[in-house]
C-alpha cells in the first residue's frame, strides 16, 4: 500500500489519510493515520461500504487549527466519508482555520462524503476546500453545508469570513469548480441571507447513482415554500447539482436526507439512521 503523496509529513498536525480497497463483495479500510486535531471514527456497519468519521479534539476548530485529508478509494470500492458531528469553528482573533479533502476514486469505484454542516461562531474565519479527482467510470455523492451559528446565542452570520471552494474532475477533465465567500467587507452577510439560516449544496454523478440523479432532476425547478427553496441543474449526462436554502438546520437536513434517501440501498445501509 502507498499513501497517497499528498498527506506529506506523517507526523504533521491536521494530517490525516485514508486507502479504502475492495476485497471481494466488501470494502475494507486498508489503511488509515491521523494526527491532532483531527482523530478519524471508523464505525462499523451493515452494509458493504467502509465508513469513516471524521472528529477533532475539543470538538471544533480554534484559532490556526489547520486540518487536510486525503482519501483513495480503490478500483470498485464504496466508502463513506461523514463528520461526528457539525464542525464548528470558534472566533480567530490572529488567523484563520481551514480544513482541505483531497480524494481520488477509482474505476467503478463510489465515495460519499455527507459532513454534517459548519457552523461559525462570532468572529470565526474559516476556509475550506473540497477536491475530487473521478476515474472515468467512478460516482460521488458531495454534500457542502453551512449554517449562520449560533442563532440561539444572538450570533446569525456574526463571523467574520466564510470560504468554500469545491472541485470535481472525471477523467481528468474538471467537470465542477463551484465557490462561494462571505465576507462583511462586501456588505451585511446577515441581510443578503434574508430570512434563511442553513444553506447546502449537493453534487451527485456517475453510474453507480444514476437512481439519485433520476430522482433529483425531477425536481420542479426551483421548489419553493416559505421555509425551503430548492433548485436543481444538471451536470453533464450523468449526473446533477442540487442547492437548497432554508431558514433552520433542521429544514435543509432533511431536504438533504429527502434526496439522498437511496443511499442506504446503495452502501447496504443508511448513514441517516444514526443521526437525529
Amino acid at each position: 500500500m502507498t499513501w497517497p503523496s499528498a498527506v506529506g509529513d506523517e507526523g504533521a498536525p491536521g494530517r490525516g489519510a485514508v486507502v479504502l480497497a475492495r476485497v471481494g463483495e466488501r470494502t475494507i479500510l486498508r489503511a488509515a493515520r491521523a494526527a491532532s486535531p483531527l482523530r478519524l471514527l471508523t464505525p462499523r456497519n451493515h452494509g458493504h461500504a467502509a465508513w469513516v468519521m471524521l472528529a477533532t479534539l475539543g470538538g471544533g476548530l480554534v484559532d490556526g487549527d489547520a486540518v487536510r485529508l486525503d482519501v483513495e478509494v480503490g478500483d470498485g470500492a464504496a466508502g463513506l466519508v461523514g463528520t461526528q458531528a457539525s464542525t464548528k469553528v470558534y472566533r480567530c482573533p490572529t488567523g484563520t482555520c481551514r480544513q482541505d479533502t483531497d480524494a481520488r476514486v477509482g474505476e467503478g469505484g463510489l465515495l460519499v462524503v455527507i459532513p454534517d454542516p459548519t457552523a461559525c461562531f462570532a468572529e470565526a474565519r474559516y476556509e475550506q476546500s473540497v477536491r475530487v479527482a473521478l476515474a472515468a467510470s467512478a460516482s460521488l455523492v458531495l454534500v457542502d453545508a453551512f449554517t449562520a451559528g449560533r442563532v440561539a446565542h444572538g450570533e446569525r452570520w456574526a463571523f467574520h469570513r466564510y470560504a468554500s471552494r469545491t472541485e470535481v474532475s472525471r477523467g481528468g477533465a474538471r467537470v465542477v469548480h463551484d465557490a462561494i465567500v462571505l465576507d462583511p467587507a462586501h456588505g451585511d452577510v446577515g441581510a443578503r441571507m434574508g430570512r434563511f439560516d442553513a444553506f447546502a449544496t449537493v453534487i451527485v454523478s456517475g453510474p453507480r447513482v444514476a437512481l439519485l440523479v433520476e430522482a433529483a432532476r425531477e425536481l420542479p425547478t426551483p421548489a419553493r415554500r416559505a421555509s425551503l427553496r430548492e433548485a436543481a441543474s444538471p451536470l453533464g449526462e450523468d449526473g446533477v447539482v442540487l442547492r437548497l436554502a432554508g431558514t433552520s438546520v433542521e429544514e435543509v437536513t432533511l431536504a438533504v436526507r429527502a434526496r439522498l434517501g437511496g443511499l442506504g440501498g446503495l452502501l447496504g445501509d443508511d448513514p441517516f439512521a444514526r443521526k437525529w
